[in-house]
């Protein structure tokens, strides 16, 4: 092939295609941002630091990632795009050189009892076609071997319309499916204790149910006492075989009562439909406990847990089943897919085999793919999402990551770095919302956002190199290369709760004794065990508070005042001190303004176009009618307390006139674990990850409890914030109670008075104990992962 040589000595000038290297944004304003601006080298890994409550999510999340998203919905047309979210314009005057974003945030799976690793990750996909060519006995396509499909049949006759008329034929249809027919493919099956949901000795008239909701005088009590199949002064243990059946399982049928045409359905199917279809916390509390009285889940008989028929679990490769392979640890499987060699599914094995590796690659080998998506932790979640995008043959893609370390052990982090490398050199802009600072080291770039949290923070303290933020005077600069030290003496155990025998999950056969009355770390890496152990185990019973990563629920109508409970003593002291009813401070109730109802803002849908929210010009943003403004408390109005900090607040009804001692105890819990820049009416729908995991540690810590479990509590904390969580967790201990903490950070492991370390590895490689003692014999003895790094960061 001929080339053209150049003439020209002189490099050519720099195409101007190649000079838009920048993401430039300028006078941004989303949420507590001060009208700032950045710049950001494309193609380079960004990481974004600054304390919780900073800023940094208002500027890579709800800015950056939010106004790409949205450019590239208005691509499609106007029928998509009455299907998609409708994102509205963030608040900033320009925004310049962005590319496609994608986003790798720290949510939760779904908790879809059909959504499994498998299916979230298309590797059950790829199976089912492996199984379906090469399975044997052959039982049919890759949809015989999927547990949401049902096999069903059919027959019957058909019209044809020919020109030569109307044609009456015999046909018949089936289709084969995986699903199993007793649990219909959720792996397990529900047994009710009658005796939980209603009373037998007496009759319909006399109020049998003890069903939340289901009283003789309430509406499905007069449905069942007046549907008329049933004598309503009967007892129902008088009733016949027939009678409770249709009691209990009768199909829905159209029915009359009191002259109103309603429907009767059997008393479990409704509750089937009615509260089982629920994620079990999503429950209202006195629901939840009722469903834990009356109703057990155990495995299915059947399919023994797999979700399949017998014909899926029939069909085998090399001995194995496809209920076998989606239970293996998914290292082992990649192993096992590893040695199939059969040249006419060759790029299926090729693909398989790479979705198998990468989920090893990033530290989940430990995972099996039946595992149900709902149990997986934010970090894992985040890193299962991690692995479409790892093969993926885009580039010039922006990566957006939330805290990627999140549930990760050191000795996993350097594997993280090397991914976000990876990505990186692969001609990606990689943006990296961070705290730890084996993170923040390989920064190509780095913006601190501060100074403080809240309306305090939202500026910009620095932006370069992570050489100069470290020379920096920023509280991410100053804390950068802090390192806690070893507790020079422990507190003495008042005693010892015992674990023996303890299986759950992984763990094999644990006898650990869990000293009370100090603080206790339990770590490992991830997978090892260690919630097993903590949560599995230990007995949820009286005296336990346990604290874990779940997300809060919360609508933009609640917000901190309303989740602690904080609201309930505002509205009677504001009641007490102007002689009205409390429901008149509420902007839920009868104090919400009638023009917004409450919400302080006024949504207007646009049809396709993003619905946009303005300030309502009655109460302006007030969300309260302007009678209730009216009535004062040491000088406030409602709305003025509610938009107060936390800090504030606190001094607020600490004295005076508006001195309100259940009021200052639930603030006083709030500044505690480091929340005092909160305001008091902030809706919970704009709280980072590590705000609301403190904000349920507020809560919690009014439970008369002698024995705290907390989950990673370091989770979304900057440095700097978390010697004010060893002060918050010493207090506790001082106060008397006993402390559990997972956790990975190792200022939280050197600061602990006992260390319970399991391993060595992950999955079937861990849930063993490999160390049990005090911080300082861990790194004395380096026997473990956990002590190597210990040792290292605490530089013994």
């Amino acid at each position: 092939m001929n080339r053209a040589t150049s003439t020209g000595t002189q490099s050519p000038a720099p195409h101007v295609a190649d000079s838009h290297d920048l993401i430039r944004v300028h006078g941004a304003r989303e949420n507590n941002l001060k009208d700032i601006s950045v710049e950001l080298p494309k193609r380079r890994l960004t990481v974004f630091t600054g304390v919780s409550g900073s800023g940094k999510s208002s500027l890579v999340f709800a800015t950056i990632a939010a106004e790409s998203q949205r450019m590239i919905n208005e691509t499609y047309s106007a029928f998509l795009q009455g299907f998609m979210p409708n994102l509205a314009r963030p608040d900033v005057d320009v925004l310049d050189g962005l590319t496609t974003a994608i986003i790798v945030d720290q949510e939760r799976m779904g908790a879809n009892s059909r959504s499994t690793v498998g299916t979230a990750t298309d590797a059950n996909a790829l199976l089912r076609i492996l199984f379906s060519r090469l399975g044997k006995p052959h039982i049919g396509s890759p949809q015989a071997f999927s547990f949401n499909v049902a096999s069903i049949s059919g027959k019957g006759a058909v019209t044809i319309e020919t020109g030569a008329g109307k044609k009456v034929e015999r046909r018949s249809f089936s289709i084969t499916g995986g699903m199993c027919p007793k649990c219909e493919g959720t792996g397990r099956v529900t047994d009710f204790d009658l005796t939980a949901m209603y009373d037998d000795s007496k009759s319909l008239n006399e109020g049998p149910f003890k069903v939340p909701g289901y009283s003789a005088d309430g509406w499905y009590g007069r449905i069942y006492s007046g549907c008329g199949f049933f004598d309503p002064d009967k007892p129902i243990r008088e009733f016949t075989e027939r009678e409770l059946h249709d009691l209990l399982y009768k199909e829905p049928t159209k029915i009359k009562v009191e002259g109103i045409n309603l429907t009767y359905e059997g008393l479990i199917l409704k509750l089937q439909k009615s509260m089982l279809a629920k994620d079990r916390e999503a429950m209202q509390p006195h629901i939840r406990a009722f469903v834990d009285r009356a109703v057990t889940f155990t495995a299915c008989p059947e399919c023994d847990g797999t979700r399949l028929s017998e014909a899926a679990r029939s069909s085998k490769i090399k001995g194995i089943s496809i209920a076998d392979a989606c239970a293996m640890q998914i290292n082992d499987l990649a192993k096992w897919v590893g040695g199939l060699d059969e040249p006419s599914v060759a790029p299926l094995l090729g693909t398989l085999r790479h979705t198998l590796d990468s989920f090893v690659e990033i530290g989940l080998g430990y995972l099996s793919l039946d595992r149900p998506a709902g149990t997986l932790s934010g970090g894992e979640a985040q890193r299962t999402k991690m692995i479409r995008h790892l093969g993926s043959s885009l580039t010039d893609v922006t990566y957006v990551f939330d805290e990627p370390t999140i549930g990760l052990h050191p000795h996993d982090i350097q594997r993280m770095n090397n991914l976000l490398l990876r990505l990186r050199d692969k001609g990606n802009t990689v943006l990296v919302v961070e705290h730890k600072p084996e993170t923040i080291a390989i920064a190509d770039h780095v913006v601190d956002l501060g100074p403080g949290a809240g309306t305090a923070g939202g500026t910009v303290c620095f932006e370069g190199t992570v050489e100069g933020l470290r020379g920096s005077d920023t509280i991410t600069g100053r804390h950068l290369d802090d390192r806690a030290t070893l507790k020079e003496t422990v507190r003495k155990p008042t005693g010892a709760l015992e674990i023996r025998g303890a299986s759950a999950n992984n763990l094999q056969n644990v006898d650990v004794d869990i000293p009370l009355g100090v603080l206790t770390v339990v770590t490992g890496v991830a997978g090892s065990g260690k919630s097993s152990l903590v949560h599995g185990s230990i007995p949820a019973g009286a005296g336990v508070v346990s604290i874990d990563q779940g997300a809060i629920k919360g609508s933009r109508r609640s917000n901190p005042a309303t989740y602690t409970g904080l609201l309930d003593p505002i509205r009677k002291a504001f009641a007490k001190a102007n002689g009205v009813k409390p429901a008149l401070f509420s902007s839920n109730s009868e104090g919400a303004c009638p023009t917004c109802n409450g919400a302080g803002v006024i949504y207007t849908e646009l049809g396709v176009m993003a619905t946009v929210a303005t300030p309502c010009e009655e109460c302006e943003g007030k969300r309260f009618q302007a009678s209730v403004l009216e009535y004062r408390l040491g000088g406030r109005d409602i709305s003025e307390v509610l938009a107060m900090p936390v800090t504030e607040a606190e001094e607020f009804f600490s004295t005076g006139e508006a001195r309100t001692p259940a009021a200052h105890k639930i603030l006083d819990r709030l500044a505690d674990v480091g929340l005092g820049y909160l305001t008091l009416g902030q809706p919970l729908t704009t709280l980072s990850g590590g705000e609301r995991q403190r904000l349920k540690l507020a809560t919690h810590m009014s439970e008369k409890g002698g024995t705290y479990i907390l989950d990673e509590p370091t989770t979304g904390l900057h440095l700097a914030d978390v010697e004010q969580l060893l002060g918050l967790l010493d207090r506790l201990v001082d106060s008397g109670k006993s402390v559990i903490v997972i956790e990975h950070h190792q200022a939280v492991m050197a600061h602990a008075d006992w260390i319970i370390d399991l391993g060595p590895g992950a999955g079937h490689d861990g849930g063993r104990v490999v160390f049990e003692g005090t911080p300082a014999d861990l790194v004395a003895a380096r026997s473990t992962l956990t002590g190597e790094h210990l040792a290292e960061y605490v530089g013994g």
